[in-house]
């Protein structure tokens, strides 16, 4: 049986050649390294910090299974993706199996909203074509699909689809899901300014964009919240978070993700076009925050 997924899930960038016309496969065992050496309890692939939608799906392919080949069993490794096909999911999610992908992260089809018999009808198509567990991205705001926190328990009743990633930054269907646990689907928080709240709650982890870039910061967060319940302590290191967090959240996020990898010395290269890369305002206050960081 899988080992039940906890902690602080960093959600990584996709890397990119200096022209963004090619992915830097040489580039993910670095990233992997450093996420590690940090004590990251997982990583999530290919998700919106990993510009899914811009990528080729031989590239994508390839991205999930260098981050697996480099984790080497380390921590688990999320395969995140959407497809607008249930075929083209079933596809993907039965590669990431193949491949040792301990989950797989899978956001609704988008552009065209399910409705919810339809959703529900999608999730079960694909959970039971795998092995693995699925973990619900539930991100409205790409999808159009605005579900309540009695039809996310209903989607927990699908067998296989056994974790939720929330980021619809709805504090109080989270909140509800967090007090009035179901025991066949468990949340994780996604929106990062909510991080403090949702696992102050019992969320079990918080899939983090942030935890790229900072992740001893996140993971000595985790300590002392969780491990340790010193809330006073956990509240100080909170402040720095916070503000990555809710910085990252005002801007592009994968491209905010990679400039601050570039302020730090760890490129992953550029955002892939259409995205642009931050404005130089954007870079210098984000070079402000992240000089608060307290591993350098």
């Amino acid at each position: 049986m899988t080992a039940k997924l906890q902690g602080i899930i960093a959600a990584v960038p996709t890397p990119f050649t200096a022209d963004s016309k090619n992915v830097d496969l040489d580039n993910i065992p670095k990233q992997v390294e450093r996420l590690i050496s940090a004590g990251i309890h997982g990583i999530v692939t290919t998700g919106t910090t990993g510009e899914f939608p811009a990528l080729t799906v031989e590239e994508h392919k390839a991205v999930i299974k260098a981050f697996i080949d480099a984790a080497k069993g380390r921590v688990p490794v999320i395969a995140g993706f959407g497809c607008n096909s249930t075929q083209a999911a079933i596809d993907m999610a039965q590669y990431s199996e193949k491949v040792g992908a301990t989950a797989c992260m899978i956001v609704p089809p988008f552009y065209d909203p399910l409705s919810f018999k339809a959703l529900v009808k999608f999730y079960k198509d694909v959970c039971s074509s795998i092995s693995v567990p699925v973990m619900y991205y539930n991100l409205p705001g790409a999808t159009g699909i605005h579900l309540t926190a009695d039809q996310i328990r209903e989607l927990g009743e699908i067998k296989g689809l056994d974790y939720l990633k929330d980021t619809s930054g709805n504090a109080k269907e989270l909140a509800d899901l967090l007090v009035n646990p179901s025991s066949n689907i468990t949340p994780f928080n996604g929106a990062d300014t909510l991080t403090y709240s949702a696992i102050s709650q019992g969320a079990q982890g918080n899939v983090f964009a942030v935890g790229a870039l900072v992740p001893k910061e996140c993971v000595d967060f985790w300590n002392s919240l969780v491990v340790e319940k010193n809330h006073e302590k956990a509240r100080e290191q909170w402040k720095f978070l916070w503000e990555l967090s809710d910085f990252l959240e005002a801007v592009n996020y994968p491209a905010g993700v990679k400039a601050g990898l570039d302020i730090m010395g760890c490129s992953a290269g550029p955002a892939r076009p259409p995205t642009l890369p931050l404005e130089p305002e954007e870079i210098k206050k984000l070079e402000q925050i992240l000089s608060k960081r307290t591993y350098k």
